[in-house]
């Protein structure tokens, strides 16, 4: 059903991921330090999207800010063009976010997020934080991806 944990927009702190829903980067705004963060130049992160688009239905959206779906934000955040351009070409918003959710896999792989190497020092100090085995913590940061926000969101939680 989309993207159930989609994350924020990266301008509103979402982690790598959410470079899915980011505008080219022509303005001063925090993708250009996100994509920076990830190992990626502005060069390649709009290469990667335009080559996504090309294969997917995010290429449609000709009257959206950018002309394509691929620079379009969350669903979630309400855009009348953005809308209007997926009931036109018979895109549904779980549609749109199954491929943006695709599209941030995508971006990821070439990126070096999961190339952190986080030490045991790291580990044990997120276990001790969230009182769980070393263990535990390692193979939560393994499966947010080696996204230590992530871990330490889907591990808060689970605290709840």
């Amino acid at each position: 059903m989309g993207w159930d944990d989609a994350p924020a927009h990266v301008c509103r702190g979402g982690d790598a991921r959410g470079l899915a829903f980011c505008c080219p980067p022509v303005k001063p705004c925090p993708v250009h330090m996100k994509i920076n963060e990830i190992g990626l130049t502005p060069q390649e992160f709009v290469k990667i999207k335009e080559d996504f688009a090309k294969k997917t239905k995010l290429k449609y959206g000709a009257s959206t800010c950018f002309g394509s779906f691929v620079w379009c934000c969350k669903d979630s955040k309400p855009c009348p063009l953005r809308d209007m351009e997926l009931q036109a070409n018979g895109i549904s918003h779980d549609e749109y976010m199954t491929l943006k959710k695709q599209l941030a896999e995508e971006i990821l792989k070439h990126s070096n997020v999961n190339t952190v190497n986080y030490s045991d020092d790291d580990i044990q100090s997120l276990a001790d934080t969230f009182n769980i085995s070393f263990d535990e913590a390692k193979n939560e940061l393994e499966s947010s991806g080696n996204d230590l926000k992530t871990a330490i969101r889907n591990l808060r939680m689970k605290t709840l």
